[in-house]
């Protein structure tokens, strides 16, 4: 093979000690297959070695593992169907078929959207009526009973939740989507299983194999040393991160809650097994892994234990493993942190675009809610200009809001860059969308207030943040119309950045906050459920009456896709450039493209604002025309003029 010479002489000696047993491993292939794996092989085992040397090189069964692992990877390629394998074929040669401009996401709870994952199939007209290309669907597998974490707290990786049907449900809904031109991702927790998880239970039950898969201590001293530097990702609903267990007499690492258990990444038996799982999805049908809670993957004593080095190791070695057994599937990383510590999950230095294929945007979702309760974009404008450059190979997750809580990850450095007070301002932002700062238009909830440095989070709906339901509660018409355009305003950003758009389900037809969590005794204490509604199929069916919020609110977005869709600019490949501007209510994005450049202007206030021209006779723009609402726009007084709220992508 002719790359192969291209391999460093210690990860060369593996490669023809792993090649020489392909025979056994590949047997039952045939000829064309066996050479599409060892290709496949060749091309990634670099990258493969180059992560798994630094966590595991050390051992003295760092060959044995080598050995196990490729003897998993060569079976489930034997065991991918041909329409994988083609689907494989084709991602090969279309590698950027997740950067496209034609990427829409849409993302939702199962049980809240179809109740069934085989009731999805009734819903796919209108995922493709809004332009759908990508499902998140949440959560899939089998969470523990009670209390899960809203189904992150996984029982069995191979087993999907009974209420949801069956793997074998998912695996055809992944078919029944993909012949549509829809990609599945679901969540792969990789930080922790639940204590119910079968490799638990046999930890409690002293089985010391199992319990190297986790942290277990014999009494506090390490626990306590660990806590001096760990943050509590939950104070009010689980304080600490160890919890205490009388079947072994042990205290158990729990980051997020005492039911869920940190996996120990410091041994080789789990990546095989996580491996293991990966791949057996894939199999199934899915085709992008939202690898959850990876910042927490590896502990170090005297830090946070966060965004640690070996984090890039597992996640190169993970994505090495799916390019040479699953290659249509794509990774992406949950890593909700700062931008110096998330570029790492893109791939910097020597793992420079090898480490996750799409990474969430957090900072651009939290810039659009503060820029919005401001009315002022220099904070945004200053986050973005000093945002690291990405690798051209990867997509951003671009998002307005999720299923989880808005964190003001605002730091002193940037507030303290354009003048403001980061303390005075993350308290602001809580106050304006909890509706009680005077003059708010929101209706959000604080989430984990926390009376020592009064920091919190915010709870609720886009339509509800944004002030559709204050509006619909007072019969404020104008109040309904500037809630809705401010729904337009965060659609266009996430549409016209570049990277994945993700929407999430209720979004697209303005539902409000879901109070009804508060009656389940289960999630009553988490007012995150009040922005995880179930469907509204009733008012979806509004989106055909004209003149509807429903229909206002779907059809302004539905325009919005058509245009992303008719944008070249769009495609990821290309770089997001944050200008200055005349007018700090107004953000400004540039997009080169070989076809010519898109500027993409946003007004965050409800006022009607002029701009000098300046800006299109720097970018060559003398005629420029709005892809949103196709027309060209009049600059003839020498100004552009923008309504409020407005969003306009000019070519």
């Amino acid at each position: 093979m002719q790359n192969a010479r291209f391999l460093t002489p210690d990860a060369r000696r593996q490669y023809d000690h792993l090649v020489a047993m392909f025979d056994d491993f590949l047997s039952g292939l045939d000829k064309r297959d066996q050479q599409y794996f060892q290709l496949r092989f060749e091309r990634h085992f670099q990258n493969l070695y180059d992560g798994l040397k630094p966590l595991y090189g050390r051992r003295g069964d760092f060959d044995e593992v080598l050995e196990r692992l490729t003897k998993l990877l060569a079976q489930s390629f034997c065991q991918r169907s041909e329409a994988l394998k083609l689907l494989d074929l084709e991602r090969d040669l279309t590698a950027d078929w997740f950067q496209r401009e034609s990427m829409i996401g849409y993302v939702f709870y199962v049980e809240r959207f179809a109740h069934t994952l085989a009731a999805i199939e009734d819903h796919i007209d209108y995922l493709e009526e809004l332009g759908v290309t990508y499902v998140h669907l949440m959560y899939c597998l089998r969470p523990r009973a009670g209390e899960n974490d809203g189904g992150y707290a996984i029982e069995d990786y191979r087993q999907v939740d009974p209420k949801l049907g069956t793997i074998d449900d998912l695996e055809a809904i992944c078919s029944l989507l993909r012949e549509r031109g829809i990609s599945v991702c679901i969540d792969l927790v990789l930080n922790h299983c639940a204590k119910d998880h079968v490799w638990a239970q046999k930890a409690l039950a002293g089985d010391p194999h199992y319990q190297n898969y986790f942290y277990m201590f014999p009494d506090r001293r390490m626990p306590d040393r660990f806590e001096e530097t760990l943050p509590e990702v939950f104070p009010n609903f689980a304080p600490g991160n160890f919890s205490y267990y009388d079947e072994v007499d042990r205290w158990v690492w729990t980051t997020f809650y005492e039911f869920q258990w940190d996996l120990n990444w410091t041994n080789p038996e789990v990546f095989i097994e996580i491996i293991d799982v990966l791949l057996y999805l894939a199999n199934r049908g899915v085709e992008v892994m939202r690898l959850d809670a990876v910042a927490f993957m590896w502990k170090r004593l005297g830090t946070n234990c966060q965004n640690q080095p070996e984090v890039h190791d597992i996640l190169q070695a993970i994505r090495s493993c799916s390019k040479i057994a699953a290659p249509a599937v794509a990774h992406k990383a949950e890593a909700i942190v700062s931008p110096d510590d998330l570029i790492h999950y893109f791939g910097t230095g020597k793992r420079y675009g090898k480490v996750s294929n799409i990474a969430y945007h957090n900072t651009l979702m939290v810039q659009f809610w503060s820029s919005l309760a401001s009315r002022d974009t220099r904070l945004m404008r200053y986050t973005l200009q000093s945002f690291p450059r990405t690798p051209s190979s990867i997509a951003w997750g671009t998002y307005i809001r999720c299923h989880d809580d808005i964190g003001w990850a605002i730091t002193d450095e940037d507030a303290g860059a354009v003048g403001l007070n980061a303390f005075e301002h993350r308290k602001f932002l809580s106050e304006y969308y909890s509706g009680h700062f005077p003059g708010s238009h929101a209706k959000g909830e604080m989430f984990q207030y926390n009376p020592i440095n009064q920091d919190s989070r915010i709870s609720g709906m886009f339509a509800s943040l944004v002030g559709l339901e204050q509006a619909v509660e007072n019969h404020d018409a104008r109040g309904i119309a500037l809630s809705i355009e401010r729904m337009l305003l965060g659609f266009s950003l996430v549409l016209g950045f570049g990277g994945i758009p993700l929407l999430y389900m209720g979004d697209e037809i303005g539902l409000l906050n879901d109070y009804d969590f508060q009656q389940n005794p289960d999630i009553k204490r988490d007012n995150r459920w009040m922005h995880r509604p179930f469907m509204d199929w009733q008012k979806a069916q509004k989106r055909h009456e004209p003149g509807s919020v429903e229909y206002r609110v779907f059809h302004g977005l539905l325009n919005l896709i058509r245009a992303r869709k008719r944008t070249p600019q769009l495609h990821s490949n290309y770089e997001t450039v944050t200008l200055e501007s005349d007018d700090d209510a107004v953000l400004t994005l540039r997009r080169a493209h070989p076809t010519g450049v898109l500027l993409g202007l946003y007004n965050f206030t409800e006022r009607h604002l002029t701009l000098s021209t300046q800006l299109l006779d720097d970018n060559q723009l003398s005629q420029p025309f709005d892809q949103i609402e196709q027309r060209f726009i009049d600059i003839s007084d020498g100004t552009i003029r923008m309504g409020p709220y407005q969003r306009l992508w000019l070519i």
